[in-house]
Protein backbone atom coordinates (compact mmCIF):
# COMPACT_ATOMS: atom_id res chain seq x y z
CA UNK A 1 0.00 0.00 0.00
CA UNK A 2 1.62 3.38 -0.85
CA UNK A 3 1.25 6.58 1.18
CA UNK A 4 0.49 10.56 -0.19
CA UNK A 5 4.33 10.92 -0.56
CA UNK A 6 4.28 8.34 -3.48
CA UNK A 7 1.43 10.43 -5.01
CA UNK A 8 2.91 11.73 -8.95
CA UNK A 9 1.67 13.14 -12.13
CA UNK A 10 0.05 10.49 -14.12
CA UNK A 11 -0.19 7.52 -11.45
CA UNK A 12 -3.24 6.09 -11.58
CA UNK A 13 -5.24 5.33 -8.06
CA UNK A 14 -8.47 3.87 -7.07
CA UNK A 15 -10.51 6.04 -5.13
CA UNK A 16 -14.43 5.48 -4.36
CA UNK A 17 -14.43 3.40 -6.56
CA UNK A 18 -12.96 4.78 -9.91
CA UNK A 19 -9.62 5.09 -11.55
CA UNK A 20 -8.79 8.26 -11.36
CA UNK A 21 -5.23 9.56 -13.16
CA UNK A 22 -3.47 12.35 -11.05
CA UNK A 23 -3.21 15.32 -13.55
CA UNK A 24 -1.34 18.03 -10.66
CA UNK A 25 -0.57 18.01 -7.25
CA UNK A 26 0.95 19.80 -4.36
CA UNK A 27 1.60 19.66 -1.10
CA UNK A 28 0.61 21.91 1.26
CA UNK A 29 2.16 22.91 4.95
CA UNK A 30 0.08 24.92 7.15
CA UNK A 31 0.78 26.89 10.14
CA UNK A 32 -1.47 24.90 12.49
CA UNK A 33 -2.76 21.70 11.48
CA UNK A 34 -0.61 18.82 9.89
CA UNK A 35 0.25 19.06 6.05
CA UNK A 36 -2.27 18.23 2.73
CA UNK A 37 -1.40 16.77 -1.00
CA UNK A 38 -3.80 18.41 -2.89
CA UNK A 39 -4.51 16.37 -6.22
CA UNK A 40 -6.22 17.18 -9.71
CA UNK A 41 -7.76 13.73 -10.59
CA UNK A 42 -9.36 12.64 -14.26
CA UNK A 43 -11.55 9.69 -14.07
CA UNK A 44 -10.19 7.37 -16.75
CA UNK A 45 -13.41 6.48 -17.49
CA UNK A 46 -15.50 9.10 -18.09
CA UNK A 47 -12.85 12.04 -18.39
CA UNK A 48 -14.49 14.26 -15.97
CA UNK A 49 -12.21 16.21 -14.03
CA UNK A 50 -12.19 16.59 -10.08
CA UNK A 51 -10.26 17.63 -6.84
CA UNK A 52 -9.28 16.37 -3.97
CA UNK A 53 -7.03 16.77 -0.61
CA UNK A 54 -5.94 14.26 1.42
CA UNK A 55 -4.08 14.24 4.73
CA UNK A 56 -0.13 14.10 4.64
CA UNK A 57 0.45 10.12 5.22
CA UNK A 58 -2.64 8.56 4.38
CA UNK A 59 -2.76 5.51 2.29
CA UNK A 60 -3.65 5.49 -1.42
CA UNK A 61 -4.47 2.90 -3.35
CA UNK A 62 -1.92 3.34 -6.94
CA UNK A 63 -3.45 0.50 -9.75
CA UNK A 64 -0.60 -0.69 -12.29
CA UNK A 65 -1.42 -0.67 -15.36
CA UNK A 66 0.21 -2.96 -18.30
CA UNK A 67 1.51 -1.34 -20.99
CA UNK A 68 1.20 -3.26 -24.70
CA UNK A 69 2.29 -2.21 -27.85
CA UNK A 70 -0.34 -3.25 -30.61
CA UNK A 71 -0.60 -2.58 -33.91
CA UNK A 72 -3.81 -0.35 -35.63
CA UNK A 73 -5.57 -2.68 -37.90
CA UNK A 74 -9.11 -1.10 -39.02
CA UNK A 75 -12.36 0.58 -37.92
CA UNK A 76 -15.11 -1.71 -38.54
CA UNK A 77 -18.03 1.30 -38.08
CA UNK A 78 -18.41 0.68 -34.09
CA UNK A 79 -14.56 -0.57 -32.76
CA UNK A 80 -11.45 0.01 -33.68
CA UNK A 81 -9.47 -3.50 -33.92
CA UNK A 82 -6.02 -3.55 -33.09
CA UNK A 83 -3.63 -6.40 -33.09
CA UNK A 84 -1.35 -7.48 -29.92
CA UNK A 85 2.38 -7.80 -31.75
CA UNK A 86 3.45 -10.42 -29.24
CA UNK A 87 0.66 -12.63 -29.42
CA UNK A 88 -1.56 -11.72 -32.68
CA UNK A 89 -4.45 -11.63 -30.32
CA UNK A 90 -7.09 -8.88 -31.29
CA UNK A 91 -9.00 -6.57 -29.72
CA UNK A 92 -11.87 -4.07 -30.44
CA UNK A 93 -11.75 -0.50 -28.60
CA UNK A 94 -14.83 1.27 -28.28
CA UNK A 95 -14.68 4.83 -30.46
CA UNK A 96 -15.15 6.76 -27.97
CA UNK A 97 -11.60 5.83 -26.27
CA UNK A 98 -9.29 6.17 -29.45
CA UNK A 99 -11.37 8.82 -31.68
CA UNK A 100 -9.08 11.62 -30.73
CA UNK A 101 -6.37 9.39 -31.62
CA UNK A 102 -7.65 8.20 -34.95
CA UNK A 103 -7.17 11.15 -36.29
CA UNK A 104 -3.28 10.86 -36.83
CA UNK A 105 -2.69 7.10 -36.72
CA UNK A 106 -2.73 5.00 -40.13
CA UNK A 107 -3.62 1.90 -40.17
CA UNK A 108 -1.08 -0.84 -39.41
CA UNK A 109 0.76 1.47 -37.34
CA UNK A 110 1.91 0.54 -33.70
CA UNK A 111 0.74 2.54 -30.43
CA UNK A 112 0.73 1.78 -26.76
CA UNK A 113 -2.62 0.93 -25.12
CA UNK A 114 -2.66 1.18 -21.33
CA UNK A 115 -4.58 -2.00 -19.84
CA UNK A 116 -5.82 -2.50 -16.80
CA UNK A 117 -7.59 -6.34 -16.08
CA UNK A 118 -7.54 -6.74 -19.53
CA UNK A 119 -9.52 -3.53 -20.31
CA UNK A 120 -8.00 -0.50 -22.27
CA UNK A 121 -7.97 2.68 -20.86
CA UNK A 122 -5.97 4.99 -22.51
CA UNK A 123 -3.97 5.01 -25.94
CA UNK A 124 -0.27 6.62 -26.24
CA UNK A 125 0.42 7.79 -29.54
CA UNK A 126 3.42 9.62 -30.39
CA UNK A 127 4.02 13.01 -29.87
CA UNK A 128 4.33 13.82 -33.64
CA UNK A 129 3.37 11.82 -37.02
CA UNK A 130 3.84 12.06 -40.66
CA UNK A 131 1.35 12.57 -42.71
CA UNK A 132 0.92 12.77 -46.26
CA UNK A 133 -1.16 15.69 -47.43
CA UNK A 134 -4.47 14.35 -49.99
CA UNK A 135 -5.92 17.69 -50.67
CA UNK A 136 -5.30 21.21 -50.48
CA UNK A 137 -5.82 24.47 -52.81
CA UNK A 138 -3.20 25.76 -54.51
CA UNK A 139 -1.06 28.62 -53.24
CA UNK A 140 -0.35 31.43 -55.17
CA UNK A 141 2.99 33.77 -55.09
CA UNK A 142 1.54 36.83 -52.49
CA UNK A 143 -0.88 35.43 -51.46
CA UNK A 144 -0.19 35.97 -47.67
CA UNK A 145 -4.05 37.71 -46.49
CA UNK A 146 -4.55 35.04 -44.33
CA UNK A 147 -1.22 35.10 -42.57
CA UNK A 148 0.23 32.41 -44.90
CA UNK A 149 -1.88 29.51 -44.05
CA UNK A 150 -4.17 27.22 -45.40
CA UNK A 151 -6.08 24.23 -44.83
CA UNK A 152 -4.84 20.74 -46.04
CA UNK A 153 -6.55 17.44 -45.45
CA UNK A 154 -4.39 14.18 -44.46
CA UNK A 155 -4.50 10.78 -45.53
CA UNK A 156 -6.06 10.18 -41.99
CA UNK A 157 -8.84 12.66 -43.28
CA UNK A 158 -7.55 15.56 -40.63
CA UNK A 159 -7.61 18.99 -41.85
CA UNK A 160 -4.55 21.04 -40.24
CA UNK A 161 -3.49 24.62 -41.20
CA UNK A 162 -0.10 24.54 -43.52
CA UNK A 163 1.74 26.92 -44.91
CA UNK A 164 0.90 28.10 -48.81
CA UNK A 165 3.75 26.58 -50.01
CA UNK A 166 2.36 22.53 -49.45
CA UNK A 167 1.03 21.12 -52.15
CA UNK A 168 -1.12 17.72 -52.57
CA UNK A 169 1.81 14.40 -51.86
CA UNK A 170 4.00 16.67 -49.79
CA UNK A 171 4.37 14.75 -46.54
CA UNK A 172 4.38 16.91 -43.34
CA UNK A 173 4.97 16.47 -39.75
CA UNK A 174 1.79 16.95 -37.42
CA UNK A 175 2.11 17.85 -33.19
CA UNK A 176 -0.17 15.30 -32.25
CA UNK A 177 -0.68 17.59 -29.07
CA UNK A 178 -2.34 20.47 -30.49
CA UNK A 179 -3.02 19.10 -34.27
CA UNK A 180 -0.36 22.00 -35.47
CA UNK A 181 1.96 21.46 -38.76
CA UNK A 182 5.21 21.56 -37.68
CA UNK A 183 7.15 20.89 -40.50
CA UNK A 184 7.83 19.47 -44.31
CA UNK A 185 9.35 15.99 -44.77
CA UNK A 186 11.55 16.22 -47.78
Amino acid sequence: MATTADIRNGLVIQLEGALQRIIEFQHIKTARGGAKVWTKLKNVRTGQVTENTFRSGEKIDPVRLESIEMQYLYFDGQHYIFMNTGTYEQMAIDEELFKQASRYVKENEIVKIMLHMDTALDIEIPTSVVLEVTETEPGFKGDTVTGGTKPAVVETGTTVQVPIFIEIGDKIRVDTRSGEYLERIK
